[in-house]
């Protein structure tokens, strides 16, 4: 065995070549005269990209008419005929249910209740034979305004909620659109009970595939910046206080080596790092594999990964 180990090594160094093998799970270069040289170490890149970042808070609510009004009746008493059904559109002034205000012994005339404003008819509590007073609503109409999402803000977010911030609106009625708003109103107060602040957001519905009642996911952009740098953040070491990553410098392009750049960083939203210095875009990084990198360590890219946002 000795003998034909002995053989190979002589044959490996008549052979004057270099080749790589594993060594404890890394690629290393083994020369001709059978001494080991630095490792190669098997990384994935991807290049940094210019383009916006968003900040954020996730909210829900639901969906409400602009404005809506209760039909209630100048009498109580009996409702005898219902002009109107759920949906219909009425002008101000048409009638909505007919309603006799008589009592035994004494006959009146019906009573007409009318629409007070223009819109849609969204409900209609009212029964024919039901006897009503004057609390009672016969219907209940949705004004022909833009529709609105009601949100209950909890009381550490206050402070970053502002007049005309852009939001954005998914639904599960919907899925994979993404309609758009800004806060139109915010309650001058906190309700004791909940701690919450109400905050009215103005939807954009051009197609109308929005309705009342149906349950919205919000996203309030408290903060959005422009052409920007920005990595995957778990591209970036923290170690004995400096946040650095590696950088690919291929100026031999058959030898690849990984640099340490020492870089600034801004926000991070959704695993999306700005970096504010120390990278410019289109620079290729090294985002798996850098954990036993140095400065100036060989590098094999294995693969390069599609930068973000070009999905």
């Amino acid at each position: 065995m000795k003998k034909i180990f002995l053989v190979l090594l002589a044959a490996l160094m008549l052979l004057g070549c270099e080749r790589i093998k594993e060594v404890y799970g890394k690629k290393v270069v083994v020369g001709a005269d059978g001494n080991i040289d630095a490792p190669v170490f098997a990384v994935n890149t991807m290049l940094a990209v210019k383009g916006p970042i968003q900040d954020y808070i996730s909210f829900s609510g639901d969906i409400v008419a602009g404005s809506t009004v209760d039909v209630h009746p100048e009498a109580a008493g009996k409702v005898t005929e219902l002009y109107v059904t759920v949906g219909r559109r009425v002008n101000r002034g048409d009638r909505i249910a007919a309603v006799d205000p008589s009592r035994p012994g004494m006959t009146f005339r019906h009573n007409i209740a009318t629409a007070p404003i223009s819109g849609t008819v969204v409900m209609v509590p009212a029964q024919v034979g039901m006897t009503v007073s004057q609390a009672v609503p016969l219907a209940r109409i949705a004004g022909g305004g833009a529709l609105e999402i009601k949100l209950n803000v909890a009381e550490r977010f206050i402070s970053r909620m502002a007049m005309n911030l852009p939001c954005e609106i998914t639904l599960d009625a919907w899925p994979g659109e993404v309609f758009r708003g800004s806060i139109s109103e915010i309650a001058p107060t906190v309700d004791l009970a909940s701690r919450t602040m109400e905050v009215r957001i103005n939807v954009s519905d051009v197609n109308s595939k929005l309705k009342p009642g149906m349950f919205a996911k919000v996203k309030v952009i408290t903060e959005q910046k422009d052409n920007i740098v920005k990595i995957p953040a778990n591209a970036v070491i923290n170690r004995f206080g400096e946040r650095y990553i590696f950088v690919i410098d291929s100026s031999d392009p058959e030898n690849p080596v990984a640099r340490k750049r020492i870089i600034t960083q801004g926000i991070l939203i959704d695993g999306v790092l700005e970096v504010s210095d120390g990278l410019l875009p289109n620079e290729e990084l090294v985002i798996r594999g850098m954990s036993l990198l140095q400065d100036g360590s060989r590098v094999n890219i294995i693969e390069r990964l599609t930068p973000l946002g070009s999905n």
